[in-house]
C-alpha cells in the first residue's frame, strides 16, 4: 500500500500552540519534510522528537515533490510542515499536494496555526468573507494589477509583508485603495504581539517616523457595495439621458425594457425617466 502525506500545521510564534495530533504525527511518520531544516530542527528539539528531516522548499519544489512521492508509493508516510503555521498557504506546499493527487496519493491535513486567519479574527473587521493575497507580487506591472483587483473588492482584504518593505506597501495601497480602515497585526502569538486597528493614511504617518518590525498581516476592510452603486449612478447620471437610452436600445433591448436598466442605473424610478423623455421630446 501507498503511504500518505500529513500536512502539519506548526506554530506561527507560541509554542504552545501546536496540537497533539500533530506531535504523535510527527512523532510517527517515517519522514519529515521542511520548509528550512534549520528552523525546523528547533521546533523537534524542543518536543524531543527525532523523525528523520529532509528539505522541501520553493527552489526544489517540483524535483523534490517527484522523490517524495516515490518514498510515498513505496509505502512511506511523509510530514509536510512549513516554517510557522499551515502547509499550502503561501508557501511551496501547494504543489506537492497537487501532485500527489495526481499519482493517486492520500493527504490528510491537520488544523492549526494560520497567520492570516489569526490575523481576521483579531482585526475586529468583518470576517464573514475574506479575500487572502498573501505577499503582493515582485514583479512591478502583475503588482499594480493585482491592486487594481483589489480596488474594487467588497471583501476583507488580508496581505502579508515584511518590515522592510512595509512603509513602500503601505503607501501603494493608499494610491489605489484610498483611505481604508484597517488593522496592521504584527508579531502574532508571540511576546509582543500587537494589533493596531486604524487607517491607511494614519498608519502611513506613524511609520514615517517609527521604524517597522517583525513580520505584518495587513488586514483591510473591502470597499462598501452602496458607496460602488452610488459612485456608478453618479457616472450615469453624468450621460445625457438620450445617450444613455441608445447604449441599451442598440443591443436590441425594446424601449421599455431600456428604460427599466435606465432608471436602475441612476438610481430613481421608471416614471422618472419616462417623465424626463416626455419633457426632452417637448
Amino acid at each position: 500500500m501507498s503511504g500518505k502525506l500529513f500536512l502539519c500545521a506548526t506554530p506561527i510564534g507560541n509554542l504552545e500552540d501546536i496540537t497533539f495530533r500533530v506531535l504523535r504525527t510527527l512523532k510517527e511518520v517515517d519522514l519529515i519534510a521542511a520548509e528550512d531544516t534549520r528552523n525546523s530542527i528547533k521546533l523537534l528539539n524542543h518536543f524531543d522528537i527525532h523523525t528523520p528531516m529532509t528539505s522541501y522548499h520553493e527552489y526544489n519544489k517540483i524535483d523534490k515533490a517527484r522523490t517524495l512521492i516515490e518514498k510515498m508509493q513505496q509505502g512511506q508516510n511523509i510530514a509536510l510542515i512549513t516554517d510557522a503555521g499551515t502547509p499550502g498557504i503561501s508557501d511551496p506546499g501547494e504543489e506537492l499536494v497537487a501532485m500527489c493527487y495526481e499519482s493517486g496519493i492520500e493527504v490528510t491535513s491537520l488544523p492549526g496555526p494560520a497567520a492570516c486567519i489569526t490575523a481576521l479574527t483579531l482585526s475586529g473587521l468583518s470576517t464573514r468573507r475574506f479575500a487572502f493575497e498573501a505577499f503582493l507580487p515582485s514583479d512591478k506591472k502583475e503588482r499594480r494589477a493585482v491592486l487594481e483587483e483589489l480596488k474594487d473588492e467588497t471583501r476583507t482584504i488580508i496581505l502579508y509583508e515584511a518590515p522592510h518593505r512595509l512603509v513602500k506597501t503601505l503607501a501603494e495601497l493608499y494610491e489605489v485603495l484610498g483611505n481604508r480602515r484597517m488593522t496592521l497585526c504584527r508579531e502574532l502569538t508571540k511576546r509582543y504581539e500587537t494589533a493596531f486597528r486604524s487607517t491607511l493614511e494614519e498608519l502611513l504617518a506613524y511609520y514615517g517616523k517609527e521604524e517597522p518590525k517583525g513580520e505584518c498581516v495587513l488586514v483591510i476592510e473591502g470597499r462598501s457595495r452602496k458607496e460602488m452603486e452610488e459612485e456608478a449612478q453618479q457616472e450615469w447620471s453624468a450621460m445625457p439621458l438620450q445617450e444613455h437610452m441608445a447604449y441599451y436600445e442598440n443591443q436590441g433591448i425594446a424601449r421599455k425594457e431600456a428604460m427599466k436598466l435606465v432608471a436602475k442605473d441612476r438610481g430613481v424610478g421608471k416614471r422618472d425617466i419616462y417623465q424626463q423623455l416626455l419633457d426632452s421630446k417637448e
